[in-house]
């Protein structure tokens, strides 16, 4: 199982998507956890190091955790992603290991790995992204 945080960060009915050098598919922006780390301080330190936004951990709250096949990983291993969702806003730049970052919408839902795909299907059955 692999372990990821993710941010769900919202504008104008859209997601922030993020799309790392030599991958074919957009991620919810986040990562993994280093040794220690709390959810809300692992997903603060990906999030500054991917989009260079220092968000406050106090502020993101827990949307929800989906699993599904981890993309470009043997059948059967499997990616948990639990996401945090925040008011918060900030410049976003792309940075780091990140080659590209765009707002999608449902629309784009083929665009994304399986469990960011789960993801797009919670937030429109809600309204929250169209």
């Amino acid at each position: 199982m692999i372990d990821k945080l993710a941010l769900v960060y919202i504008e104008n009915r859209k997601i922030l998507a993020a799309r790392s050098r030599g991958r074919d598919v957009y991620y919810v922006p986040g990562g993994k956890r280093e040794a220690g780390e709390s959810d809300e301080q692992a997903l603060v330190r990906e999030v500054l190091e991917e989009l260079s936004v220092l968000l406050n951990p106090d502020a993101l709250q827990f949307y929800g955790e989906f699993r599904a096949q981890a993309h470009g990983q043997p059948e059967g291993v499997l990616v948990r992603l639990r996401c945090y969702a925040t008011a918060e806003r900030g410049e976003v730049s792309a940075a780091a290991e990140i080659e590209e970052v765009a707002w999608l919408s449902y629309a784009d839902r083929p665009k994304v790995s399986l469990a960011t795909q789960l993801l797009f299907d919670d937030l429109a059955e809600k309204g929250l992204i169209s």
